[in-house]
């Protein structure tokens, strides 16, 4: 009898042990294929972005890599049409994964796309106003009335109307003109634009004399710079839990490798590959702290600043409706990741 007892306790023990094991496998099934986006797009159109850990790791094929022995496929995009194309794609069920910058991913949002925010994707980004090397401007003041090119939709858009707040002005000060990067400096090489507003891809430009610039946003404080957020499709994150989480292990890794100041002048050779030059990041990153632009981590201060740039959307009327940003945001991801991979020192807060 007790021998029998035994037998049976020991069965129910083992199979106690295996159910877990069972319902992890069966709890997601592996999709075939991950859909990521970005809204950069390197020099000619070439698809490789620039400034971000989520911009490295598909310059690196890092993803291609991670799930290669899965068979799962890794699909990126690189939007020309940047923030509203890739909102229409999430709109549309064509993107599981993206890089988005603050106004476009907080405008989604607001209109309702069903997204989660699960990774920090940058801040600190800086702007800059230019004119021609033959114009006279030197303050934002002296361009009232003027035709000024940059692309509306994107972070450039919050960032400006917030900048020229803050010197007393509106956008009914200037003439504005939605412009692309490209088409903005051909346009104020033509003389078809008085100034253009836009971020590092500025630099070639003033290299071959097109243009000077009169205005940095580096000295701003931090809610009037320019942030990007990595989003999940809700389906996808609730479908696949365990894909994103090895998707964020992947770029946690990734930011904590760009944070480090050993290996800042291999960052800008990588990000060289999109066709800006070496020298432009150089200059662009002078006196930026990568650590505290490349932190993926979502914290009190991250939220806050979420916050200050969904406010500033909606008093700017650039964000219609309202987003409940605490219930929007995931940080398990990233805290899974960063204990996984032992980073606590890195990111520890």
């Amino acid at each position: 009898m007790k021998t029998w007892s035994k037998i049976l306790f020991t069965s129910v023990i083992a199979i106690a042990t295996l159910v877990p094991t069972v319902q992890v496998f069966a709890a997601e099934a592996k999709p075939t294929v991950i859909r990521l986006a970005s809204p950069l797009v390197g020099s000619g159109n070439r698809p490789v972005g620039y400034g971000s850990y989520y911009a490295t790791t598909q310059t690196l094929g890092l993803l291609e890599k991670e799930f290669q022995k899965d068979g799962i496929k890794v699909q990126w995009n690189n939007f020309k049409g940047a923030g509203p194309a890739i909102n229409e794609s999430y709109a549309n069920g064509l993107v599981d994964i993206t890089w988005l910058g603050d106004l476009p991913a907080l405008i989604g949002k607001a209109s309702r796309l069903d997204t989660k925010l699960i990774a920090i994707g940058g801040t600190h980004d800086n702007t800059y106003l230019a004119v021609p090397p033959s114009s006279q401007a030197k303050t934002w003041a002296d361009l009232k009335g003027k035709r000024i090119g940059f692309f509306r939709g994107t972070s450039l858009h919050l960032a400006l109307y917030q900048i020229i707040k803050k010197y007393g002005l509106t956008e009914k000060d200037f003439r504005f003109v939605n412009v692309d990067g490209a088409v903005g400096y051909a346009a104020l090489a033509s003389g078809d634009l008085d100034a253009i507003f836009s971020n590092q891809s500025l630099f070639p430009v003033v290299d071959r004399g097109i243009a000077k610039i009169i205005y940095s946003s580096k000295k701003e404080p931090t809610n009037l710079q320019s942030s990007g957020y990595v989003l999940v499709s809700s389906k996808f994150e609730q479908k696949y839990p365990e894909t994103v989480q090895r998707v964020v292990n992947v770029l946690v890794k990734q930011a904590t490798w760009e944070s480090e100041q050993k290996n800042r002048e291999a960052l800008f050779k990588l990000w060289s590959k999109s066709g800006l030059s070496y020298s432009t990041f150089v200059r662009a990153n002078e006196g930026v702290d990568l650590k505290q632009h490349s932190d993926p981590v979502i914290d009190a201060a991250s939220i806050s600043l979420l916050k200050q740039k969904l406010k500033a959307g909606q008093d700017l009327k650039l964000i219609r409706g309202n987003i409940d940003v605490d219930t929007w945001v995931e940080p398990k991801y990233v805290n899974n990741a960063i204990k996984s991979l032992n980073l606590q020192n890195v990111w520890g807060k």
